[in-house]
Formats: C-alpha cells, sequence, structure tokens
C-alpha cells in the first residue's frame, strides 16, 4: 500500500450524471481526498462524500481554455508531489472518450503513482436509462463508440467511417450533436440504410433526460425541430426500435419534475430519496437548522418522575436520549413510565434504543393524541419537544386533567442560503413544479428569505405541497396558496400525495 506522504492520484470515473452510478471504489477514493479536480458537468452531489478538508478544484472549461489539458496534468502532478491524495473525477469512464489515458501518462513520466477507477460510460448508461440496450440478441451483436468530434469528420481523421456505416450493428457517437448532419451524411454515403433507427439521448440518467427518435433520413431536421443541444449521445441501429417497449426511466410518476425540499439538511437525505426514486429532480433549499438547546444534565428531567412520557418526534427521542447517556442513564430508565410515540419515525427511533412504545396515537393532531391516550387524569406527563412547538397538544392535556411539563429540547433556526437569488428566478420562471414545506417554520423562514415579495405573487406559479393541517394554517395565513396536503403527517404520506397529483 502507498503511504500517503508519497502522494498518489486516482483517475476517477464518475458516471454520467446519476449520482449513483458511480462506483463503491470511486467513493472510497472521494472519502479519502485532499485535492478533487473535477470536470464541469459532474453531479456536484458526489463531491458531498469527501473530507471536510477537502480542497474542490473545478477543471478548465475546455471550450475557452486551449491549453486545458496541460494545466490540469501540472495540477495533478503538483498536488501529489506535496504528498497530497488526488482524485481526478471525470464523467462517464476515464478511459473512454475522457482523455484518462494523456493524464495517466502524464503521471508516468513525472513518477507519481496512480490507480484507475472505471466509471459507468454514457453509451451504456444513456441509452439504457432511455430504454435501448445496445446490444441484444435478435437485433445487435455488435456494438462500436466513436467520438463525433470535428476532427473525426475530417478527410485526414483515422476513424474508418465507410467500415463503420455497415460493419457494426449499433453505433453510439459521443460529442455529435453539433455534427450530426455530417454524421448522417457519413454513414449513408457508405451504405447503411437511409431508413435505420436513430436516437438522440441528452443529459442521460438524469431527470432532465429529452429523447428524440427519427431515422438516418429525417434526424438532422427533428433535432432542429427540437432544438436539441449537447451534451448528448447518438444512438444509430436497430435497438431503437425497442425503446417504446423498454423506457422505464421516463415512465417514472416524477420523471423531470423539479421539486423544492425546505427542511432541514440533516433531515432532507430521506425525504429527497423517496422524491428521486420516483424520477423527480430535487432541489435541497434548508429554511432550517436543528439546534439543541444548552441544557444542564440536573434540569434534564428523569422519564423515573412521569407516568407518561410523548415524543412527537426523532429529534426529540435523539436529543432527549442522549441527555440520559450524558447523565449516566440509559434506556432503563423508562422503566415503569408509559411511552406514547406520535408517527413510524418517532417508533423507529425508539425502537432503535430498544424501546416499544406502550401507545401511538392514529394521528398526530394534538387534539386526537389526547382523546386517544387513556387515563391521564391527575397524571404527570412530560413532554420533550421543540421550543417553538405549538400548544395544542398541551392545551388538550390540560382539558383532560394532565399535569403537565412542557419541556423545550431544542429549537430552529434560520438558514442563510446563497443560493435565495437563484431559486427566486426559478421560482419567478416557473421553472420550479412543487415546493413543499414540513412544518410551519420552513413556511416562516422561507417567504422571510424574500422580503420583497408577497407569499401569493412568489409562489404563484408553483405547486406547494404541505405535511398536515398545521402547516398548512401557517402557508395560508401568509397568503399562500396549499395545493397539496398529506393525508398523514409523515413525508412518505407526502410523498404519495405529491405522486398522486401528477400520476
Amino acid at each position: 500500500m502507498i503511504s500517503k506522504q508519497k502522494g498518489i492520484v486516482y483517475i476517477v470515473g464518475a458516471g454520467p450524471g446519476d449520482k449513483k452510478l458511480i462506483t463503491v471504489r470511486g467513493l472510497e477514493c472521494l472519502q479519502k481526498a485532499d485535492v478533487v479536480i473535477y470536470d464541469l458537468l459532474l453531479n456536484d452531489v458526489l463531491l458531498e462524500h469527501c473530507p471536510p478538508h477537502t480542497e474542490k478544484i473545478k477543471a478548465p472549461d475546455p471550450r475557452i481554455r486551449a491549453t486545458r489539458q496541460a494545466e490540469l496534468n501540472k495540477l495533478l502532478i503538483h498536488h501529489a508531489k506535496a504528498g497530497k491524495v488526488v482524485v481526478r473525477l471525470k464523467g462517464g469512464d476515464p478511459y473512454i472518450f475522457g482523455r484518462g489515458g494523456e493524464e495517466a501518462m502524464a503521471l508516468v513520466e513525472a513518477g507519481i503513482p496512480f490507480e484507475v477507477v472505471p466509471g459507468v460510460t454514457s453509451a451504456v448508461a444513456a441509452s439504457a436509462y432511455a430504454g435501448i440496450p445496445v446490444t441484444h440478441r435478435d437485433y445487435a451483436s455488435s456494438v462500436a463508440f466513436v467520438t463525433g468530434h470535428s476532427a473525426a469528420l475530417h478527410p485526414d481523421s483515422n476513424i474508418k467511417w465507410e467500415y463503420l456505416a455497415k460493419g457494426v450493428d449499433t453505433l453510439v457517437v459521443y460529442m455529435g450533436v453539433a455534427h450530426l448532419s455530417q454524421i448522417v451524411d457519413r454513414l449513408t454515403r457508405y451504405g447503411r440504410d437511409a431508413n435505420t433507427p436513430v436516437s438522440l439521448v441528452r443529459v442521460g440518467t438524469t431527470p432532465q433526460q429529452f429523447v428524440v427518435q427519427g431515422t438516418l433520413a429525417d434526424i438532422v431536421e427533428k433535432i432542429e425541430a427540437a432544438q436539441l443541444t449537447s451534451p448528448a449521445i447518438i444512438v444509430v441501429g436497430e435497438v431503437n426500435s425497442l425503446r417504446e417497449q423498454l423506457r422505464w426511466f421516463e415512465n417514472k410518476p416524477l420523471f423531470g419534475k423539479r421539486i423544492l425540499v425546505t427542511r432541514a439538511r440533516a433531515q432532507a437525505s430521506e425525504f429527497s430519496e423517496m422524491l428521486e426514486e420516483n424520477g423527480a429532480e430535487v432541489i435541497q433549499f434548508p429554511t432550517i437548522e436543528i439546534v439543541p438547546l444548552e441544557h444542564q444534565s440536573s434540569d434534564v428531567p428523569s422519564p423515573k418522575e412521569y407516568d407518561w412520557v410523548i415524543f412527537t418526534s426523532v429529534n426529540a427521542v435523539e436529543i432527549y436520549y442522549q441527555h440520559l447517556l450524558d447523565k449516566g442513564m440509559d434506556a432503563r430508565a423508562f422503566d415503569g413510565c408509559n411511552i406514547c410515540a406520535v408517527g413510524p419515525k418517532t417508533v423507529a427511533a425508539l425502537n432503535s434504543i430498544g424501546i416499544t412504545p406502550d401507545f401511538v396515537p392514529s394521528q398526530s393532531r394534538g387534539s386526537v393524541i389526547a382523546a386517544e391516550i387513556s387515563d391521564i387524569d391527575d397524571k404527570k406527563i412530560l413532554l420533550p419537544r421543540a421550543k417553538i412547538a405549538t400548544a395544542d397538544l398541551l392545551n388538550a392535556l390540560h382539558q383532560k386533567g394532565a399535569i403537565v411539563d412542557d419541556f423545550s429540547l431544542y429549537g430552529t433556526v434560520k438558514v442563510h442560503c446563497e443560493c435565495s437569488k437563484v431559486i427566486q428566478k426559478d421560482l419567478s420562471d416557473g421553472r420550479i413544479d412543487v415546493v413543499t414545506f414540513t412544518s410551519s417554520s420552513t413556511v416562516t423562514n422561507f417567504l422571510e428569505m424574500f422580503p420583497k415579495h408577497t407569499a401569493k405573487d412568489f409562489l404563484r406559479n408553483v405547486k406547494v405541497a404541505v405535511i398536515g393541517p398545521t402547516t398548512k394554517a401557517t402557508a395560508e395565513e401568509h397568503g399562500v396558496r396549499v395545493d397539496l396536503v398529506a393525508k398523514e403527517a409523515t413525508i412518505e404520506s407526502l410523498t404519495k400525495a405529491i405522486i398522486a397529483e401528477y400520476a
């Protein structure tokens, strides 16, 4: 194993766009990187796998920097010689039209150790996401990848178009959109049937994936009509006829929808995952951050002092239990005390520390919880929860004769986001389909980020989806029209409501 002090470069293929198409080995390299030099078209989310100290360098734009490759080679060598773990993160596969071979040669000449981590190339991935298998026993037994860059079309090019035209069943052309008419001319001139099916797949494997199909005879006209631009791959061959049967990605219920998630970043991942699994593009725009309140250990009440403890959120379970651990206690402190958990996620959080709740109400509304919980007259109840929680549950418990300690565990603080101007423009232009709110504080903080705009006007071009009646009431108090309300106060239910709207 090479020591970190000597420096090493990992040339890593990141895949074509879908953040999950990077390999396990690729992620391992990112997780130990001191420096990452990444391509322009990569999914930036991948950089979140890097350690906090990682220096992230965007590669020069090849369209405006003729010396780009030489600059990149010098960067790789410079940082590796400084004893750093360097990751050269490239789109697709490094050795398939990625110039990874040139970078590896530069490292060899400089005496720098390196490893190559292959990636999923767009010819395979984008075709698959479009429902086009590049090989199929009944349609294609051979496939070729070729560059469609202008140099490939020069008379002195070493690409043998006369052989490719008829000698390969499926031809996948990279970087060829700008030269589509010349590519079509080459293929038909050398004998490829003008009725051969052709597909162009733009930004494949992403929620913006766009496919145009035709034949060699009419594809140029169709592309001009659709105004399709790069980046896109060109797939030539009979396998294109399978798309109508095999397309799956674009059939997802939320495919192509851009959905804004405003909940705290630490809590947003699961919600985002559900939306993305259904084809949506998720824009994370956290408006709040969950912050535990400072308490001395002696100030935190013990569950042994109460008949009931009611947990209304995962945050309440996790933060309260940490306080108990800090006091030298554990789950045994709940012996002799009844536990109420509101919602399946809260139940799961309790289960993770070895506790099975005694009672789970059918709904999350305070009046329902108090109505369904039995025999609490003159009983002592601990209610550990958010500082800004509504008084509905507290009041309902008091009305049933309970003695309640409302203990504030955590608060929410506003988050400043540098991308607010971009979000503002996207909302104004109608480029966001749904804005989601998972609490009253996400609503109020979101609106305070844009003080110059009234809520009614600002959100008029989007659908607003909220997690429950309390959040809905807060939104409507600010003049926001609410289109979708989750049947249950869970992110699963909110996801289902959004899917039902578009299904």
